[in-house]
């Protein structure tokens, strides 16, 4: 894992495949936290429906700015979180590589 890349106030968007369901989230540590719902150490929606694939995410300074545009985020309609996701991430690949 790449720590110093990864250990910064973060909110990032987890897909189960077929972009059935969607979890937004905030973290200041992204790798161990893609990790666990990988793993399935993470309870609720995200092992239930085994939301693993890392779709989105987005560094910011501090974590009050990340849990802003989190709360910002889940209020958001799904077209528009649809959106947000497929602008730069057209296929939804999980981009979960790219923090290790």
């Amino acid at each position: 894992m790449n720590s110093n890349k990864t250990k910064k106030p973060c909110v990032y968007i987890a897909a189960s495949k077929g972009r059935g369901v969607v979890y937004i989230g905030v973290t200041s540590n992204l790798s161990e936290r893609i990790w666990k719902h990988k793993h399935g150490v993470t309870e609720g929606i995200v092992k239930k429906y085994n939301v693993n694939q890392l779709v989105h995410y987005e560094w910011f300074e501090t974590m009050e700015e990340a849990a802003s545009r989190e709360l910002q985020l889940r209020h958001w309609e799904w077209a528009w979180k649809n959106e947000l996701v497929t602008s730069s991430n057209p296929y939804w690949k999980d981009l979960s590589h790219e923090l290790w």
